[in-house]
């Protein structure tokens, strides 16, 4: 993702966007277990950087296609092409997870699988070539998703859920050469009335910091300012809002503004002080499984699930 800098210091308050709160989870919906998903970013790290045209890239999407393929009614793995304008030639492959593919009412819940070349941000010169581990920029939003599978699998939900894993998001080095299956997804989106659109969208990258703070992204309140309200409402009511406080902070450029821009509300739920206010562990070869939070993952599985479960 990119920063905004020129809102960097903004810091709103969401008037009423919590308001009047419903207490607990949904009676009988299953629940997330944050241990399972933190064994899940172990396997993916393990795999080595999940960068396009990698040995790790490769062994990431086998396991996930076979993963998924026994646990979604129907699965989609949409294979194309980039060139960067550096001129890399990449592979890249959005996998899609769809389940009760034939409600009309869905869900869309996306996170990125990839992870970046370069720890262009290392404290150490020598390590800015090094790959990114991407145990949370890219292991943990996906980590949570597939246990969402897994959960989904045994108690069918009772809406449509998308699940979308996007490649190519952090590659870079430039925005340019970012967010390429998000836009590839967007461009492609089915058409309003078309049974296969989502209603809205919610974007997880970066859930996984030990000490976890999710403020409303700006671009987010200032597009999706419903979806927001529904998803702070929700971690509000299991107890989580100070986990999920209502200011405004900064503007950060991800997989969800090219849905935006394709007219699909999608919310961003990112905690961009990983490792601190100084996010020093970002894009860095820090980004390693100890510093991955199977608390953190159950807080934000959680909210998700009773998202899913309460209906959307």
């Amino acid at each position: 993702m990119r920063i905004s800098f020129s809102y960097l210091m903004t810091i709103l308050v969401i008037t009423g966007c919590v308001g009047d709160v419903p207490r607990g989870p949904t009676p009988g919906r299953p629940a997330f277990e944050g241990l399972r998903a933190r064994d899940l970013v172990e396997v993916q790290v393990a795999f080595g950087p999940r960068v396009p045209g990698t040995v790790g890239h490769d062994r990431q999407l086998r396991w996930m296609l076979a993963r998924l393929d026994l646990l979604a009614p129907e699965v989609i793995a949409d294979t194309f092409s980039y060139v960067t304008t550096y001129s890399d030639s990449l592979t890249l492959v959005n996998v899609l997870a769809r389940y009760r593919p034939e409600a009309k009412r869905r869900l869309l819940l996306l996170a990125h699988w990839d992870t970046r070349p370069r720890s262009d941000r290392a404290q150490d010169p020598a390590e800015r070539e090094l790959p990114v581990p991407g145990a949370n920029d890219g292991g943990s939003g996906t980590a949570v998703l597939l246990e969402l599978a897994r959960i989904m699998s045994d108690a069918p939900p009772p809406l449509g859920i998308d699940l979308l894993f996007v490649d190519g998001e952090d590659y870079g080095p430039e925005a340019v050469d970012m967010f390429i299956g998000a836009r590839r997804y967007a461009d492609r989106l089915p058409l309003p009335g078309s049974g296969r659109r989502p209603i809205y969208g919610i974007l997880l990258d970066m859930v996984g910091d030990a000490d976890p703070s999710f403020p409303v992204e700006g671009y987010s309140a200032q597009h999706a300012l419903p979806v927001v309200q529904k998803v702070w409402r929700t971690a509000a009511g299991l107890g989580y809002s100070n986990f999920f406080p209502e200011s405004v902070g900064l503007r950060l450029s991800d997989d969800h503004i090219p849905l935006i821009e394709a007219g699909l509300q999608t919310v961003n739920i990112i905690d961009f002080t990983y490792g601190g206010s100084d996010n020093i562990y970002w894009h860095t070869p820090e980004d390693v499984p100890s510093h991955v939070s199977a608390s953190t993952l159950e807080i934000v599985g959680e909210v998700i699930t009773e998202l899913i479960y309460s209906g959307g």
